[in-house]
Protein backbone atom coordinates (compact mmCIF):
# COMPACT_ATOMS: atom_id res chain seq x y z
CA UNK A 1 0.00 0.00 0.00
CA UNK A 2 1.23 3.50 -0.81
CA UNK A 3 1.98 6.07 1.90
CA UNK A 4 -1.11 7.94 3.08
CA UNK A 5 -1.73 11.44 1.76
CA UNK A 6 -1.82 13.60 4.92
CA UNK A 7 -4.20 16.13 3.32
CA UNK A 8 -6.57 13.30 2.38
CA UNK A 9 -6.49 12.02 5.96
CA UNK A 10 -7.13 15.55 7.23
CA UNK A 11 -10.06 15.89 4.83
CA UNK A 12 -11.52 12.62 6.12
CA UNK A 13 -11.22 13.73 9.76
CA UNK A 14 -12.81 17.10 8.99
CA UNK A 15 -15.75 15.52 7.16
CA UNK A 16 -16.23 13.07 10.04
CA UNK A 17 -16.11 15.82 12.68
CA UNK A 18 -18.18 18.42 10.83
CA UNK A 19 -20.54 15.88 9.21
CA UNK A 20 -20.32 17.87 6.00
CA UNK A 21 -18.17 17.92 2.87
CA UNK A 22 -19.05 21.61 2.46
CA UNK A 23 -17.82 22.58 5.93
CA UNK A 24 -14.68 20.47 5.54
CA UNK A 25 -13.90 22.19 2.23
CA UNK A 26 -14.41 25.57 3.88
CA UNK A 27 -12.00 24.70 6.71
CA UNK A 28 -9.39 23.52 4.19
CA UNK A 29 -9.92 26.53 1.89
CA UNK A 30 -10.74 24.06 -0.86
CA UNK A 31 -13.78 22.93 -2.83
CA UNK A 32 -16.28 20.20 -2.06
CA UNK A 33 -15.31 18.31 -5.19
CA UNK A 34 -11.61 18.43 -4.27
CA UNK A 35 -12.35 17.11 -0.77
CA UNK A 36 -14.50 14.32 -2.22
CA UNK A 37 -11.71 13.37 -4.64
CA UNK A 38 -9.10 13.26 -1.84
CA UNK A 39 -11.28 11.00 0.27
CA UNK A 40 -12.08 8.78 -2.71
CA UNK A 41 -8.34 8.29 -3.34
CA UNK A 42 -7.81 7.58 0.36
CA UNK A 43 -10.56 4.95 0.28
CA UNK A 44 -9.09 3.43 -2.86
CA UNK A 45 -5.65 3.26 -1.23
CA UNK A 46 -7.03 1.64 1.90
CA UNK A 47 -9.35 -0.65 -0.02
CA UNK A 48 -12.18 0.34 2.33
CA UNK A 49 -15.25 2.57 2.14
CA UNK A 50 -14.91 5.09 4.96
CA UNK A 51 -17.98 7.29 4.52
CA UNK A 52 -21.59 6.79 3.51
CA UNK A 53 -22.82 9.74 1.49
CA UNK A 54 -26.51 10.67 1.18
CA UNK A 55 -28.10 13.95 0.02
CA UNK A 56 -28.89 14.94 3.62
CA UNK A 57 -26.15 13.47 5.77
CA UNK A 58 -22.69 11.97 5.95
CA UNK A 59 -21.88 9.12 8.29
CA UNK A 60 -18.99 6.80 8.99
CA UNK A 61 -19.00 3.22 7.81
CA UNK A 62 -17.77 0.50 10.16
CA UNK A 63 -14.34 0.78 8.52
CA UNK A 64 -14.46 4.56 8.88
CA UNK A 65 -15.14 4.27 12.60
CA UNK A 66 -12.13 1.97 13.00
CA UNK A 67 -9.87 4.24 10.96
CA UNK A 68 -10.98 7.56 12.51
CA UNK A 69 -9.03 7.33 15.78
CA UNK A 70 -5.86 6.27 13.94
CA UNK A 71 -6.38 9.14 11.53
CA UNK A 72 -6.64 11.59 14.42
CA UNK A 73 -3.37 10.28 15.86
CA UNK A 74 -1.68 10.69 12.48
CA UNK A 75 -2.90 14.30 12.11
CA UNK A 76 -1.78 15.10 15.67
CA UNK A 77 1.67 13.59 15.08
CA UNK A 78 1.98 15.49 11.80
CA UNK A 79 1.10 18.75 13.57
CA UNK A 80 3.62 18.10 16.32
CA UNK A 81 6.32 17.43 13.74
CA UNK A 82 5.58 20.72 11.97
CA UNK A 83 5.64 22.60 15.29
CA UNK A 84 8.86 20.97 16.51
CA UNK A 85 10.95 24.09 15.91
CA UNK A 86 8.28 26.68 16.54
CA UNK A 87 9.40 29.22 19.14
CA UNK A 88 5.87 30.43 19.92
CA UNK A 89 2.78 28.28 20.27
CA UNK A 90 0.00 29.20 17.87
CA UNK A 91 -2.72 31.18 19.67
CA UNK A 92 -6.16 32.31 18.53
CA UNK A 93 -8.28 34.69 20.63
CA UNK A 94 -11.93 34.77 19.58
CA UNK A 95 -14.79 36.71 21.11
CA UNK A 96 -18.34 35.35 20.64
CA UNK A 97 -21.69 36.90 21.43
CA UNK A 98 -23.31 35.20 24.40
CA UNK A 99 -26.46 34.84 22.29
CA UNK A 100 -24.54 32.86 19.65
CA UNK A 101 -23.31 30.01 21.85
CA UNK A 102 -25.25 27.57 23.97
CA UNK A 103 -25.22 23.93 24.94
CA UNK A 104 -23.34 23.09 21.72
CA UNK A 105 -20.19 24.95 22.87
CA UNK A 106 -18.43 21.80 24.19
CA UNK A 107 -19.06 20.09 20.85
CA UNK A 108 -17.76 23.14 18.99
CA UNK A 109 -14.54 23.23 21.04
CA UNK A 110 -14.10 19.47 20.67
CA UNK A 111 -14.35 19.71 16.88
CA UNK A 112 -11.78 22.50 16.73
CA UNK A 113 -9.37 20.74 19.10
CA UNK A 114 -9.53 17.51 17.13
CA UNK A 115 -8.53 19.29 13.94
CA UNK A 116 -6.07 21.75 15.55
CA UNK A 117 -4.60 19.83 18.52
CA UNK A 118 -1.62 22.18 18.87
CA UNK A 119 -3.69 25.37 18.92
CA UNK A 120 -3.97 27.49 22.06
CA UNK A 121 -7.56 28.65 21.72
CA UNK A 122 -8.91 31.44 23.91
CA UNK A 123 -12.65 32.07 23.72
CA UNK A 124 -14.26 35.09 25.34
CA UNK A 125 -18.04 35.26 25.62
CA UNK A 126 -19.95 38.50 26.17
CA UNK A 127 -22.49 40.86 24.69
CA UNK A 128 -22.13 41.64 20.98
CA UNK A 129 -21.47 45.27 21.88
CA UNK A 130 -18.65 44.45 24.32
CA UNK A 131 -17.10 41.88 21.98
CA UNK A 132 -16.97 44.38 19.12
CA UNK A 133 -15.39 47.02 21.36
CA UNK A 134 -12.71 44.52 22.41
CA UNK A 135 -12.08 43.61 18.77
CA UNK A 136 -11.79 47.24 17.69
CA UNK A 137 -9.37 47.81 20.59
CA UNK A 138 -7.13 45.01 19.28
CA UNK A 139 -7.77 42.63 22.18
CA UNK A 140 -9.26 39.93 19.92
CA UNK A 141 -8.11 38.23 16.72
CA UNK A 142 -11.72 37.74 15.68
CA UNK A 143 -15.22 38.61 16.82
CA UNK A 144 -18.39 36.64 16.09
CA UNK A 145 -21.45 38.70 16.93
CA UNK A 146 -25.08 39.23 16.05
CA UNK A 147 -25.38 41.95 13.42
CA UNK A 148 -27.38 44.78 14.97
CA UNK A 149 -25.43 47.65 13.39
CA UNK A 150 -26.77 47.92 9.85
CA UNK A 151 -24.22 50.62 9.04
CA UNK A 152 -21.18 48.41 9.62
CA UNK A 153 -20.10 46.57 6.45
CA UNK A 154 -16.65 45.15 7.28
CA UNK A 155 -17.82 41.72 8.47
CA UNK A 156 -18.58 38.35 6.88
CA UNK A 157 -22.03 36.83 7.40
CA UNK A 158 -21.60 33.27 8.69
CA UNK A 159 -25.27 32.30 8.97
CA UNK A 160 -28.67 33.78 9.73
CA UNK A 161 -30.10 33.09 13.15
CA UNK A 162 -33.84 32.46 13.55
CA UNK A 163 -35.30 33.40 16.92
CA UNK A 164 -38.21 32.02 18.86
CA UNK A 165 -40.16 32.37 22.10
CA UNK A 166 -38.52 29.50 23.96
CA UNK A 167 -40.04 27.80 26.99
CA UNK A 168 -39.87 24.46 28.78
CA UNK A 169 -42.00 21.83 27.07
CA UNK A 170 -44.29 21.59 30.10
CA UNK A 171 -44.65 25.38 30.42
CA UNK A 172 -48.28 26.44 30.97
CA UNK A 173 -49.63 29.94 30.47
CA UNK A 174 -53.11 30.94 31.58
CA UNK A 175 -54.99 32.94 28.95
CA UNK A 176 -55.48 36.56 29.98
CA UNK A 177 -52.41 36.72 32.23
CA UNK A 178 -49.43 38.87 31.22
CA UNK A 179 -46.75 36.85 29.45
CA UNK A 180 -43.97 36.00 31.95
CA UNK A 181 -40.57 36.90 30.51
CA UNK A 182 -37.00 36.05 31.45
CA UNK A 183 -34.23 38.25 30.06
CA UNK A 184 -30.97 39.96 30.79
CA UNK A 185 -30.68 43.64 31.72
CA UNK A 186 -32.44 46.37 29.74
CA UNK A 187 -29.37 46.92 27.57
CA UNK A 188 -29.70 43.38 26.12
CA UNK A 189 -30.60 43.43 22.42
CA UNK A 190 -32.62 40.22 22.68
CA UNK A 191 -34.72 41.70 25.47
CA UNK A 192 -35.29 44.83 23.39
CA UNK A 193 -36.28 42.72 20.37
CA UNK A 194 -38.83 40.69 22.34
CA UNK A 195 -40.35 43.60 24.25
CA UNK A 196 -40.68 45.69 21.07
CA UNK A 197 -42.46 42.82 19.28
CA UNK A 198 -44.88 42.28 22.18
CA UNK A 199 -45.63 45.98 22.58
CA UNK A 200 -46.24 46.35 18.83
CA UNK A 201 -48.67 43.42 18.97
CA UNK A 202 -50.45 44.80 22.05
CA UNK A 203 -49.59 41.75 24.17
CA UNK A 204 -49.26 42.33 27.91
CA UNK A 205 -46.08 41.04 29.51
CA UNK A 206 -44.29 41.05 32.84
CA UNK A 207 -40.65 40.42 33.65
CA UNK A 208 -40.38 37.64 36.22
CA UNK A 209 -36.65 36.89 35.96
CA UNK A 210 -33.61 39.03 35.20
CA UNK A 211 -30.44 37.06 34.54
CA UNK A 212 -26.80 37.97 34.85
CA UNK A 213 -25.99 36.18 31.61
CA UNK A 214 -27.53 34.02 28.91
CA UNK A 215 -26.82 30.89 30.97
CA UNK A 216 -28.96 32.12 33.85
CA UNK A 217 -31.80 33.05 31.50
CA UNK A 218 -31.57 29.57 29.97
CA UNK A 219 -31.79 28.08 33.47
CA UNK A 220 -34.97 30.07 34.17
CA UNK A 221 -36.50 28.78 30.93
CA UNK A 222 -35.52 25.18 31.70
CA UNK A 223 -37.02 25.54 35.19
CA UNK A 224 -40.35 26.53 33.65
CA UNK A 225 -40.34 30.01 35.19
CA UNK A 226 -40.78 32.04 32.04
CA UNK A 227 -40.47 32.48 28.29
CA UNK A 228 -37.35 34.01 26.74
CA UNK A 229 -36.13 35.06 23.31
CA UNK A 230 -33.45 32.67 22.05
CA UNK A 231 -31.91 31.68 18.77
CA UNK A 232 -33.41 28.30 17.87
CA UNK A 233 -29.90 27.04 17.16
CA UNK A 234 -28.67 27.59 20.71
CA UNK A 235 -31.92 27.43 22.70
CA UNK A 236 -31.81 25.61 26.07
CA UNK A 237 -31.94 21.81 25.69
CA UNK A 238 -35.48 20.48 26.04
CA UNK A 239 -37.11 23.84 25.28
CA UNK A 240 -39.55 24.55 22.46
CA UNK A 241 -40.79 27.60 20.56
CA UNK A 242 -44.24 28.30 22.07
CA UNK A 243 -44.81 31.39 19.92
CA UNK A 244 -47.18 29.75 17.42
CA UNK A 245 -49.24 28.07 20.17
CA UNK A 246 -49.62 31.28 22.19
CA UNK A 247 -50.12 33.53 19.16
CA UNK A 248 -46.97 35.55 19.78
CA UNK A 249 -45.50 37.79 17.08
CA UNK A 250 -42.78 36.59 14.72
CA UNK A 251 -39.28 37.71 15.66
CA UNK A 252 -36.90 39.16 13.05
CA UNK A 253 -33.82 37.13 12.07
CA UNK A 254 -30.30 38.37 12.75
CA UNK A 255 -27.09 37.65 10.87
CA UNK A 256 -24.21 36.09 12.76
CA UNK A 257 -21.24 38.13 11.57
CA UNK A 258 -17.50 37.49 11.68
CA UNK A 259 -14.99 40.31 12.06
CA UNK A 260 -11.35 39.26 11.79
CA UNK A 261 -7.92 40.84 11.61
CA UNK A 262 -5.34 38.14 10.96
CA UNK A 263 -2.28 38.37 8.76
CA UNK A 264 -0.54 35.08 9.60
CA UNK A 265 -1.62 32.22 7.27
CA UNK A 266 -1.60 29.61 10.06
CA UNK A 267 -3.85 31.80 12.24
CA UNK A 268 -6.25 32.37 9.35
CA UNK A 269 -6.41 28.63 8.79
CA UNK A 270 -7.20 28.02 12.46
CA UNK A 271 -9.99 30.60 12.27
CA UNK A 272 -11.35 28.86 9.16
CA UNK A 273 -11.57 25.64 11.15
CA UNK A 274 -13.33 27.42 14.01
CA UNK A 275 -15.83 29.11 11.69
CA UNK A 276 -16.57 25.86 9.84
CA UNK A 277 -17.31 24.21 13.20
CA UNK A 278 -19.76 27.00 14.09
CA UNK A 279 -21.53 26.70 10.75
CA UNK A 280 -21.80 22.94 11.24
CA UNK A 281 -23.92 23.52 14.38
CA UNK A 282 -26.61 25.04 12.15
CA UNK A 283 -26.94 21.86 10.07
Amino acid sequence: MKALDIEAVQAFVLVADLASFTRAAEAMESTQSAVSLRIKRLEDGLGRRLLERTPRRVRLTAAGQIFLERARMLIAAHGEALDAFASVRRRLVVGISDHAVGAELPLLLQRVKRVEPGLLLEVRVGSSRDILVAFDDGALDAAIVLGHDAGRRDGEVLLTEAFGWMAARDFAHRAGDPLPLAAQAESCNMRSMGVAALDAAGIAWTEVFVGGGVGTVAAAVSAGLAIAVFSRRVAPPGSADVGPVLGLPMLPPRDLVLYASLSEPAARQSLKTFVAAIRSTAA
